[in-house]
């Protein structure tokens, strides 16, 4: 019989409301697993983001990016093209490639942001507030953070 397998990784449980929200890019986010709690392979975030928000054109070097849509519609760009997808759609964004999102319509998009391996989370977590922004985000400051985390931002979303 073999024995079990030795690890310093313990389940991760988290009901809904056990982590604040947080304000990134004007959107609402939640950090549902961190690096640290997976062993640096999976980052979490859940996002609400407001018609006509997303992000803006970028490129992740380190991570692959997937999203599973909950509500709403999100329109993917990447190269000369775009997609929307609305609930229970899914988009694979590989590490390397340009790419970028925007929610469509007139509702609000929810979303959840798988990251492989984890890292991007903490750069959402360090560029995020408690309280909803009053202004647009500091765009050096963003440039910054994002290149540290080995995002580069292209600019604005391809029309």
């Amino acid at each position: 019989m073999a024995a079990p397998l030795e690890t310093t990784v313990l389940p991760q449980l988290q009901a809904f409301d056990e982590t604040a929200a947080r304000w990134f890019l004007g959107c609402r986010v939640w950090t549902r697993a961190a690096a640290g709690q997976t062993r640096g392979s999976l980052g979490v975030i859940e996002q609400i983001v407001p018609p006509g928000l997303g992000s803006p054109y970028h490129v992740h070097r380190r991570e692959d990016e997937a999203f599973y849509v909950l509500e709403g519609a999100i329109r993917f760009f990447s190269g000369e093209h775009s997609w929307v997808l609305g609930p229970g759609g899914f988009a694979f964004l590989p590490r390397d490639l340009p790419h970028g999102f925007r929610t469509e319509g007139d509702v609000p998009s929810r979303s959840l942001l798988l990251l492989t391996p984890a890292g991007f989370e903490e750069l959402v977590t360090e560029l995020s507030t408690p309280d909803p922004p009053d202004g647009p985000p500091d765009l050096g400051l963003l440039l910054a953070v994002a290149a540290r985390y080995g995002v580069d931002i292209l600019g604005l979303l391809p029309e």
